[in-house]
């Protein structure tokens, strides 16, 4: 995909003395004091800023915090938080712009912080102009929230219409990147870890990895449901048995293809769903009326792990079984420790996933951790981006 990139208009020399609009994602959790708890998206937004002011751009950054109501400011609503603490990890004051759609007074080599910008009336239905105000606002807009590319808002798609230049940022542009080796030029053989709670919600997903994948693996919840497709018996396990023919002709899309979705051989059951409940590896054929199933076995993870050290690209949204209980984590860490040791090239992806990889260390070993949620989600079931798309359009410009 081509795309303007923000590194580029620094190399070019493009940026000294203009006005650079960032769209970043500032979205972090907060306690109920107003602190931060967890700070990941504002470092991780760090180079993209100081790159631009070390060209000699005036910035402005903004973001989305929490689920305000457009047009009332409430006190939990403001980034001021994330202002302090941005300041702090560049080692200056970053001043807060709460009314900024009319105007922004900014120099070179500075940098402000324009407040929450789903305040702005308009923002979510990406009112035009709305978008056209602040694309006024500057003479480079810079994409870098992959976290919200698959919405289309005035201030992530409408400003890249209007803006006199539009391009990506350093996080945005490495998500493509991502992405793309991943996805759309993947070394093979292509392995896709898809898990969760309910088929339902990745069903759309399921089938279009099936189109295009060697191996599909699936746990968690969708796991049993695919174990019913296949004749087994799952006890009292979650599962959406309304889907069976859904998950059957996944395998069917699989097979036709000479791939294949592996189904459990051995799980890990308990009668109830606790952390402390006596855990029983048990063949699946053996599953009783009464068992949950809450991991897969250590047959099955040593032969999945066995196929992922083999795999030429990794594609992972999920974890394979309750890996926040110890008694039923060995599948998920089994085949994090496998995705690790592999030569592939891996992209993970999902806050699960992401606390699995935290949980087990690999953050050094996962070729790509993806920071976007939903953004992540649409780009497995082949989707695009509305980011990707109108940067696509303006570098054709």
């Amino acid at each position: 995909m081509k795309i303007l990139r923000l590194d580029e208009l620094v190399a070019d020399g493009r940026l000294a003395g203009q006005r650079v609009f960032i769209r970043a994602d500032l979205n972090v959790p907060q306690d109920d004091a107003g602190r931060i708890t967890e700070d990941t998206r504002i470092r991780a937004s760090v180079p993209g800023i100081k790159a631009a002011l070390k060209a000699g751009a005036a910035v402005m950054v903004t973001s989305h915090l929490g689920r305000p109501t457009e047009g009332e400011c409430k006190p939990g609503d403001s980034l001021a938080p994330v202002a302090r603490r941005l300041g702090e990890l560049i080692g200056r004051e970053v001043r807060l712009v709460s009314y900024w759609i009319d105007g922004v007074d900014v120099n070179p080599g500075e940098l402000v912080m324009l407040e929450n910008c789903r305040l702005n009336k308009g923002e979510k239905r990406n009112d035009e102009s709305l978008a056209k105000k602040i694309a006024l606002l500057c003479d480079i807009f810079v994409h870098d929230a992959f976290g919200t590319a698959h919405r289309a808002e005035a201030s992530t798609y409408g400003i890249a219409q209007f803006a006199k230049v539009a391009c990506a940022g350093p996080l945005l542009a490495a998500e493509i990147d991502a992405i793309g080796k991943a996805l759309a030029d993947p070394r093979r053989p292509l392995v896709a870890i898809v898990a969760g709670s309910k088929v339902s919600t990745k069903l759309s997903i399921l089938h279009s990895l099936a189109k295009r994948v060697d191996q599909l693996i699936v746990g968690g919840g969708i796991a049993n449901t695919f174990m019913l497709a296949a004749g087994l018996p799952i006890g009292k396990s979650l599962a959406e048995p309304g889907l069976i023919d859904d998950a059957k002709a996944v395998m069917a899309e699989m097979k036709a293809r000479g791939a294949q979705v592996p189904i459990p051989n051995d799980v890990v059951v308990a009668k109830e769903f606790k952390a402390d409940a006596p855990a029983t590896v048990k063949a699946a054929i053996d599953v009783a009326d009464d068992d949950l199933i809450l991991d897969i076995g250590p047959q099955t993870a040593a032969t999945l792990a066995a196929q992922l050290k083999a795999a030429g690209t990794i594609v992972w949204n999920g974890p394979l079984g309750v890996f926040e209980f110890d008694a039923f984590a060995n599948g998920t860490q089994t085949v994090a420790h496998a995705i690790a040791a592999s030569n592939a090239f891996s992209l993970a992806g999902g806050g699960d996933t992401l606390a699995a990889i935290a949980k087990y260390g690999i953050e050094k070993n996962v070729g790509y951790i993806s920071t976007g949620g939903g953004a992540f989600l649409e780009v497995l079931e082949g989707k695009t981006l509305p980011a990707f798309e109108i940067l696509a359009r303006r570098a054709e410009r």
